[in-house]
C-alpha cells in the first residue's frame, strides 16, 4: 500500500527541488560564460548546497533543507536516477553503432587501459590505507575492492555531458570515450555485484556469471527484437504523418521498459535507457522533433538536477589531517592512473597524442556510479563517514578535472582527413532543404527514366543514406529490379512490389513513415491534362517531404546517361534555387560534374531607332536595370560560396533575356550541357499541382535530362 506524506515533507521536497534547479541553472549558465561546460557550474551547485558550505554557514537551516530521513533522501534520490536515465537516453541518440564498429579496435584497447591501471593503482592503496577509515564489518581484502573499483570506472552520463557541451560527440575521440564509458559502466556493475557479495558473505559465482550473460542476452535482443518491436510501435504512431506526441510515448516507453530490464538483471536501470537511446536512434521510423524535445528537456531540467543532487553528498570538513593526506592520494592515483592508462590504450591504437591527451581528461569523469560504490560500501559496513567522502570527492574532482581538461585538450582537433569529411558532410546535410540524411523513396517501373532517377540519386545522396525501392507493376513478376540493385550497390536497400494501380496511395502512405525524399523518375507529360502523370499528380497533391523528379534525355541514343560532365543550374536566390544547387553540388563533388551557375535578368526587346538607312537597337542602361544587375551578381556570389561549401566545380554566368525558359533551352544547348537542375516551390492552380511556367517549360521542352528539386 502507498503512505502518505505529511505536509511538511512535501514542502521540503519541493523546496529542495526549487533550490537546487535555480542555483544549478545558475551556476551552470555562468560557467558557460567563462568557458566551461555547464556540469562545472551544476556539480559546483552541489557542493554549494550541501554541508560543505550550506551546512557550515547556516547549520539549522540545512538540517531543515536536507533532514536526516530516509523517505526525504529516497525522494530526492529518486529524482537523481530518473533524470540519469533522461541523461544516458539523450546519450544513446548520439552513439552511432556504425561508427563504433569501425573504430572497435581503439574502443578495446583504450577499455583495457583505462580500466586495468588505475585498478591496478587503487588496489595498491586501498591495501595500505590505515584500518581507522574502515568500517566496523570491514575486511582488508574487501575494503581494497572497493577501493580499486571505486578509482578505475568511469561514468558515462557525466563523459556524455562533457561531450555533448563541448560539440564532441560526433568526433572519432568523441565515440570512442562513449563506447570505452559504456564498457567502464558494464564491467563496474558486474565487480560491485561481485564484491558487494563478498562483503555480505553471499558471493556468488554462478550468479556473477548469469548477471554477465543476461548481459549480453539484453543488449542482442535490443538490437535485433527490441529494434523490431521499437520500428513497429514508431511506424504505427505516424500512419498519418509527424505525430510529435506518439513518438513521445514511445521513446519514453522504451526507455522504461529497456530500464526495467536492465534492473532486473542486476545492472541499474540507467544502461538500459542509454541502449534504449541506441535503439531509436538507429529507427528509419524516428522522429527527430521529438529527440529534440527530450534533449532540450534534459539540457534544461535533467541534467541540473543530476549533476547537483551528486554534489550534495560531498562533506570536505571531514577530510583533516591523515583523512586528507589520503584522499589527496586517492585522487591523484583517480585521476593520474585513469588519465595514463588511457593514454597508453588510446597510443596503443595507433590513435593522435593530442586524441590520447582527450580521451585520458574525457574518461577521468566520474558520477553516479562512484557514489553508489561508495554508498554500498557505506551500507555494508565496509566505509565509515570519513572514507566514504574519500570516495565521494573522487567523483566531483574529477568531472570538474574532465570538464576543463577536454576542453583544453580538443582545442584545434582536426582529426583524420576521412573524419573531417564526415563531419562536413553531416554538417551541410543539417542544413540541406533536400539532401538529408533521411531514408530515400523510389517508385521504380523498369522503365529508362526510373533508372536515370535511381542514379541521380545515388549520386547525390551519401551512400549511408539508406532506400526503400517501390517495384511498380501490374501482378508480374517478371519485373527486373536488377539494374536498380546494381544502380544502387553499396546503399542499403529495402525492395517491395506494388501494382501500378495502387502505387500513389502507397507512396503517400509511406511517405509518412519517416522518409527525407522521394525520388521519382517520370516521362513526357500526359494527355489526360495532368501536370506529368496521374501519378506524380496524386503525390504531389498530398506531398510533405521534399521530392525529387527526373526526366530523362530525349537526346539519350543509350538506355542510361553517362557519367553527367555538365549541368545548367539557374539560380534566383530563393529556398526552391538553393534546393536546386543542393542536388547539383552534390552530384558535382561525386562526380566533378561542371555547374553551370547562371542568373537571368529580365530585359525586354530594347528600342530601335533609324541612323541614316540603317535601323538598330539601342539598350537603355535605366537605375531599375543597373539594380538588376547588381542583384543579380549578389545572387551569383550567394550561389559561388554554396557551390565552394559543397566543394563542388562550378562557374557563374549572367544572361540577359525577355524569356527566361527559352534563354535556359538556347544555353544548355551552347554549352553543351546534358543535364538541367532546377529548384520548384510546389503550388495548386486549378485543382493540379503548379511548379511555375518556367519548370514546367523546360520539363516539356528540353532535350537534355532534366531534375527538378521540390520543396513544399
Amino acid at each position: 500500500m502507498l503512505s502518505s506524506l505529511s505536509h511538511s515533507q512535501l514542502l521540503v521536497f519541493w523546496v529542495q527541488l526549487l533550490v537546487i534547479y535555480a542555483v544549478a541553472r545558475l551556476l551552470g549558465g555562468l560557467a558557460r560564460r567563462v568557458g566551461l561546460p555547464s556540469v562545472v557550474g551544476e556539480l559546483g551547485a552541489g557542493v554549494l548546497l550541501g554541508p560543505t558550505v550550506f551546512g557550515l554557514v547556516w547549520s539549522d537551516g540545512f538540517s531543515w533543507f536536507l533532514p536526516d530521513s530516509e523517505v526525504q533522501s529516497a525522494m530526492l534520490l529518486s529524482v537523481s536516477w530518473f533524470s540519469a536515465a533522461f541523461l544516458l537516453l539523450v546519450a544513446g541518440y548520439e552513439t552511432d553503432l556504425g561508427l563504433i564498429q569501425r573504430l572497435g579496435r581503439a574502443a578495446a584497447l583504450v577499455t583495457v587501459g583505462s580500466l586495468v591501471v588505475p585498478m591496478i593503482g587503487g588496489l595498491v592503496i586501498g591495501s595500505q590505507i590505515p584500518s581507522q577509515f574502515w568500517g566496523e564489518d570491514a575486511t582488508r581484502l574487501v575494503f581494497t575492492l572497493f577501493i580499486g573499483v571505486s578509482v578505475a570506472v568511469s561514468a558515462l552520463a557525466v563523459v556524455a555531458k562533457i561531450l555533448g557541451d563541448l560539440g564532441l560527440m560526433r568526433r572519432d575521440v568523441g565515440q570512442i570515450t562513449v563506447a570505452v564509458g559504456m564498457a567502464n559502466d558494464l564491467v563496474g556493475w558486474v565487480i560491485l555485484g561481485v564484491i558487494a557479495g563478498l562483503a555480505s558473505g553471499k558471493v556468488d559465482a554462478v550468479g556473477v556469471l548469469l548477471t554477465v550473460a543476461g548481459l549480453g542476452g539484453f543488449l542482442f535482443a535490443a538490437l535485433t527484437v527490441g529494434q523490431r518491436v521499437v520500428d513497429a510501435s514508431l511506424r504505427a504512431v505516424r500512419r498519418e504523418g509527424p505525430n510529435l506526441q506518439g513518438a513521445l510515448t514511445v521513446s519514453l516507453g522504451a526507455m522504461f521498459v529497456f530500464g526495467v530490464s536492465t534492473q532486473w538483471l542486476g545492472v541499474e536501470a540507467v544502461l538500459g535507457a542509454f541502449v534504449a537511446g541506441v535503439v531509436l536512434a538507429r529507427s528509419r521510423y524516428r522522429q527527430v522533433e521529438s529527440q529534440h524535445v527530450i534533449e532540450d528537456l534534459t539540457a534544461v531540467v535533467f541534467a541540473p538536477l543530476f549533476f547537483a543532487t551528486a554534489g550534495l553528498r560531498l562533506d570536505l570538513g571531514l577530510l583533516r589531517g591523515e583523512a586528507l593526506m589520503w584522499a589527496l592520494l586517492l585522487l591523484a592515483v583517480a585521476i593520474g592512473l585513469k588519465f595514463l592508462g588511457s593514454f597508453i590504450g588510446a597510443k596503443m591504437a595507433g590513435l593522435t597524442t593530442q586524441e590520447g591527451l582527450v580521451l585520458g581528461a574525457g574518461l577521468n569523469a566520474r558520477g553516479a556510479l562512484e557514489i553508489i560504490i561508495a554508498t554500498v560500501g557505506l551500507s555494508l559496513g565496509v566505509f565509515n563517514d570519513t572514507s566514504f567522502t574519500m570516495i565521494v570527492m573522487i567523483p566531483l574532482v574529477t568531472s570538474l578535472f574532465a570538464s576543463i581538461a577536454v576542453r583544453r585538450f580538443s582545442h584545434n582537433l582536426e582529426g583524420t582527413t576521412a573524419e573531417r569529411e564526415r563531419l562536413a558532410t553531416e554538417a551541410a546535410m543539417s542544413k540541406n532543404l533536400v539532401v538529408r540524411s533521411g531514408r530515400l523513396l523510389l517508385p521504380i517501373s523498369g522503365q529508362p527514366s526510373s533508372i536515370v532517377a535511381a542514379q541521380v540519386a545515388h549520386f547525390v545522396w551519401p551512400e549511408g543514406v539508406a532506400a526503400t525501392v517501390l517495384g511498380v507493376g501490374d501482378g508480374d513478376e517478371s519485373l527486373n529490379l536488377e539494374a536498380i540493385e546494381n544502380v544502387l550497390f553499396g546503399r542499403e536497400l529495402v525492395v517491395s512490389r506494388v501494382d501500378s494501380e495502387e502505387i500513389a496511395e502507397r507512396m503517400i502512405a509511406e511517405s509518412k513513415l519517416g522518409y527525407g525524399a522521394i525520388v521519382v523518375g517520370v516521362d513526357d507529360a500526359a494527355d489526360d491534362g495532368s501536370f506529368v502523370s496521374h501519378m506524380v499528380d496524386q503525390i504531389l497533391g498530398e506531398l510533405h517531404i521534399p521530392m525529387v523528379l527526373v526526366r530523362g534525355a530525349r537526346n539519350q541514343e543509350g538506355r542510361l546517361p553517362g557519367i553527367f560532365a555538365r549541368a545548367l543550374v539557374p539560380v534566383v536566390g530563393n529556398q526552391s534555387s538553393r534546393a536546386a544547387q543542393e542536388v547539383a553540388g552534390n552530384l558535382s563533388n561525386r562526380l566533378g560534374t561542371e555547374m553551370l551557375l547562371s542568373h537571368v535578368v529580365y530585359a525586354p526587346e530594347p528600342p530601335r531607332r533609324r541612323v541614316g538607312l540603317l535601323t538598330r537597337a539601342t539598350a537603355v542602361l535605366t537605375d531599375d536595370r543597373v539594380s538588376d544587375i547588381d542583384v543579380g551578381r549578389r545572387v551569383l556570389d550567394q550561389a559561388a560560396a554554396n557551390a565552394k561549401e559543397m566543394r563542388a566545380n562550378y562557374r557563374t554566368e549572367l544572361r540577359f533575356s525577355a524569356s527566361p525558359g527559352d534563354d535556359m533551352l538556347r544555353h544548355a544547348s551552347q554549352a553543351d550541357a546534358d543535364l538541367i537542375v532546377l529548384g520548384a516551390q510546389l503550388r495548386h492552380l486549378e485543382g493540379r499541382p503548379f511548379l511555375g511556367q518556367n519548370v514546367e517549360y523546360i520539363l516539356r521542352n528540353a532535350l537534355q535530362t532534366v531534375v527538378v528539386a521540390v520543396t513544399v
